[in-house]
């Protein structure tokens, strides 16, 4: 009965399968990794690792399912090879590698992972060959032979000429007294070493490198009697000094240095962390226009801001980077940090100069180009990087230019080139005038903008928003890209020059002699006062020549009857503001008269009822004008309506069929009455 009780839990956990059991511990990035490179290498037999190596070099990866598809590391192609995954051997006459490596000492372990240059040095030292053939536990971070032969000269000759101080320490500190898999390097983490308790520090990557000092893990794992061995790509050395202490030594930081110091960002780069530091050098803020430069190194704001641009916010060595990453900076923005081959780039530009300058808490790229954010720039600046040129031409030629470069509060309305295509206005009052109520008086983010919402300008005006389902609108003009928000000022690029209202609808109405017969008909109509009070009208406006094309016959009765010619003008009114930018393909605008308009846009033509609108977006203080070449003519016969007649002739028929089978108390025989509520549907 006991067997029993132990036997049945056992039988159910198979019979359930897998699911049914406690899951285990999540792999590691690096495993995850791993295995999908074994997944892809299954066909070649057990054990075996699909792996890419780049062309030309003898650097190789495993891959994951992205690279796999692209075969591309760092831009450079790679061709695919398989071997034997870590731990594993091949046997003769055998497919794949159905062996596990057989379990020796650390100093043999060195020799099978392809470590022999390690192994040699270690026999320089009288001490450390039998610490690692001995009893124990502990981890080696093994330099491969190629990380020994990539020394330069006069490094490797101080070491050797010294075995039992400077190799043997050097040796040590790639050393761990306990045993480390790589499920327990955790990303940020640091080991003690055996040289002084030195930190090593580890970062273990979402796409599955591993780091060591910025040297990459090339084969993890392989365990050893008194161990385990972890081959890397470089030969590492003892990190000592924090971020600031770099900044402070090193003379191409000059500028760096005062900047840091000015902004109080020292107490940060000094302090416990993680860190990226984008660090430019003097020749990168020499690129820099003086006034710009003393203008962001006086104004703290801003020269935090611009620090706080070159620091991103964990350790990102160069060794991890083997494609396009988005990265976040301590301002907030995003950088796009790629490489290019041997090359790391910054949004694109390879402008790192020297890279994977370790530090106590973090890593140090040195950069030749200042990452200005726009959170430190000027409105003209802003517009220097954007397809905004002609417009901010247009304020300097006004005399505007101080409110784009000043510490103004302002949001900028700035009309893409192509609005301009066709030429740019002449400058003189009417126009200075115009570009000064293109300027809002504060710091906007269109984020918060709503519909409905009145902006100050600095000409006076006040301007409206309007929120459509797929654009945001600021009177006739649709903002076109998204905010660059600056330390003073907001530039908002928008599709058109924008045409502040000047009166009401009719105002507009009677100012333009197009539609003086449309304004006679709406006085005539009794909708004067309608169209002159507050409201929200969009307004498809007939022009003469849409009333002169109609037959004679026709005008004159319209214009004779009141009723219907009110009628037919309210169709023409929709009962909100619709301008051209917020169309898109179709809408349905219900008007005054009751029925709906269809008003759709197509290759920047827009039509009200399949008829083309002559011109568009005249702002009015309660509306706006379209004009038109056609008086546009409601729908004869609602279905709705017609429905409920023939509903009702139904219901009066068999109410009539009904009482007559009760008075004369005779069946009454219904098809008569069917024919008749037939006949009557027909008409």
């Amino acid at each position: 009965m006991a067997l029993l009780g132990l036997l049945l839990p056992l039988a159910l956990a198979l019979a359930l399968g897998p699911a049914a059991t406690p899951a285990g511990p999540a792999k590691s990035p690096y495993q995850l990794v791993l295995q999908h490179s074994r997944l892809r290498g299954r066909q070649h037999g057990p054990n075996v690792c699909a792996v890419q190596k780049l062309i030309g070099t003898n650097k190789k990866y495993f891959t994951n399912c992205k690279q796999w598809y692209q075969r591309k590391i760092c831009g450079k192609s790679t061709v695919i090879s398989y071997e034997c995954c870590p731990g594993y051997e091949k046997v003769p006459g055998e497919k794949g590698c159905p062996a596990a490596l057989p379990l020796s000492n650390l100093y043999e372990t060195l020799g099978v992972v392809g470590s022999t240059t390690t192994q040699l040095y270690t026999d320089r030292t009288e001490k450390l060959r039998p610490e690692m053939e001995g009893p124990g536990s502990f981890t080696i971070f093994a330099p491969s032979n190629e990380a020994w032969a990539s020394l330069p000269a006069e490094v490797l000759d101080s070491l050797v000429s010294n075995v039992n101080i400077e190799l043997l320490n050097a040796l040590r500190y790639h050393m761990v007294d306990r045993r480390v898999l790589t499920d327990e390097l955790k990303h940020g983490m640091a080991l003690t070493s055996m040289y002084q308790n030195s930190n090593i520090q580890i970062h273990h990557y979402p796409n599955g490198i591993v780091t060591v000092n910025c040297a990459r893990l090339l084969k993890a794992d392989h365990h050893a009697t008194n161990g385990v061995v972890h081959l890397i790509d470089k030969v590492i050395s003892t990190v000592t000094n924090n971020i600031q202490q770099i900044i402070e030594i090193e003379d191409t930081f000059e500028t760096l240095r005062a900047a840091v110091a000015a902004s109080g960002l020292n107490t940060l780069l000094e302090g416990d962390g993680q860190y990226t530091l984008l660090a430019p050098t003097n020749e990168a803020f020499e690129k820099i226009p003086a006034e710009t430069l003393n203008r962001i190194l006086g104004d703290p704001e801003a020269l935090r801001d611009l620090l706080n641009n070159h620091i991103l916010k964990s350790a990102m060595c160069a060794e991890a980077i083997v494609a396009g990453l988005s990265l976040e900076t301590l301002e907030g923005t995003t950088l796009e940090v790629g490489c290019s081959g041997d090359m790391l780039t910054i949004n694109g530009k390879p402008i790192i100069s020297n890279k994977d300058v370790l530090a106590t808490n973090g890593v140090i790229h040195f950069i030749d180009e200042l990452l200005i954010p726009d959170s430190a720039k000027t409105l003209f600046e802003l517009a220097a990087e954007s397809d905004v040129s002609t417009a901010v031409d247009l304020f300097r030629q006004a005399g505007l230019g101080t409110h784009l470069s000043g510490n103004e509060r302002l949001t900028l309305l700035a009309p893409m080139n192509s609005v301009f295509k066709d030429g740019t206005p002449r400058i003189d009052a009417r126009t200075k005038n115009l570009l000064l109520n293109h300027m809002i008086k504060d710091q906007l983010a269109s984020k918060y903008l709503y519909h409905g919402q009145t902006l100050d300008t600095l000409g006076g005006k006040k301007l409206r928003v309007f929120v459509y389902r797929n654009s945001l609108c600021i009177e006739n003009s649709c903002i076109a890209a998204h905010d660059k928000r600056g330390r003073y000022g907001t530039l908002f690029t928008m599709d058109r020059m924008l045409t502040p209202p000047m009166g009401t609808v009719m105002d507009v109405l009677k100012g333009d002699s197009r539609f003086s017969m449309l304004v006679a008909a709406i006085q005539s109509a009794g909708l004067t006062e309608t169209l002159s009070r507050e409201g929200v009208y969009t307004v498809f406006a007939p022009t003469n020549e849409a009333f002169q094309a109609l037959p004679p016959g026709e005008l004159n009765k319209l214009l004779g009857n009141a009723k219907e010619l009110a009628n037919i003008l309210k169709y023409h009114v929709g009962d909100e503001i619709l301008v051209s930018g917020g169309i898109g393909a179709l809408v349905r605008l219900k008007s005054l008269q009751g029925d709906k308009l269809e008003v759709s846009s197509k290759n920047s033509m827009v039509t009200v009822n399949k008829e083309p609108v002559a011109e568009v977006d005249i702002m009015a203080t309660n509306g706006v004008v379209h004009a038109i070449s056609t008086v546009l003519q409601p729908p004869a016969n609602k279905p709705q309506e017609r429905g409920d007649e023939l509903a009702d002739s139904a219901l009066e028929i068999f109410r009539q069929a009904s009482a007559f089978s009760r008075a004369t108390q005779t069946s009454v025989k219904l098809a008569p009455v069917y024919q008749r509520l037939l006949e009557r549907m027909k008409h």
